[in-house]
């Protein structure tokens, strides 16, 4: 049987004097994230430099007990955007979405648990509160859960009693 013929890398990890420190420093300190970390470890063990250690995949993923795809996506990104994108949170591609009510909606909200219930009702429901809202033009949309967390971060208690 002929021996296996291991297949060059895609991606070769080449390390300057100046970010092997870098990265040295990064773990030596220990003040940094886990994953940030444990990326700074899978560059220098992956390093195929002259004074880095050229370890293996399967070597790399032994000793610090990760997975393929991590040291791929590691290695990939180094060679495509370099150490600082690797190191870095990654930018979300989308912006983040918009609360539905931000404060003076927050407050129309609050004014309207306030008031006094529709006719035959004891007491606001968050699903009464989730129809008049909509039906006030307040917002144009909103569940009776996002009502519930509102008021709930605004630390609205139906039950409480006014205190003036």
């Amino acid at each position: 049987m002929a021996a296996k013929e291991i297949p060059l890398k895609k991606y070769v990890v080449k390390l300057s004097e100046a970010e092997r420190r870098q990265l040295h420093g990064l773990i030596n300190k220990g003040k940094s994230p886990a994953k940030r970390l444990l990326k700074a470890r899978i560059l220098l063990k992956a390093d195929a430099s002259e004074a880095g250690e050229a370890w293996s995949d399967s070597q790399i993923m032994e000793a610090l007990d990760t997975n393929a795809s991590m040291v791929a996506r590691v290695r990939q990104q180094l060679v495509e955007e370099g150490l600082e994108a690797v190191l870095s949170r990654k930018r979300r591609a989308t912006p983040a979405i918009q609360p539905i009510f931000d404060g003076e909606k927050q407050a129309r909200l609050t004014a309207l648990a306030c008031s006094a219930p529709p006719e035959g009702r004891a007491r606001w429901t968050l699903r009464l509160l989730e129809d008049k809202v909509v039906e006030l033009g307040i917002v144009d949309r909103a569940s009776d859960n996002t009502i519930g967390r509102v008021l709930k971060k605004m630390h609205f208690s139906r039950t409480a009693k006014s205190s003036g």
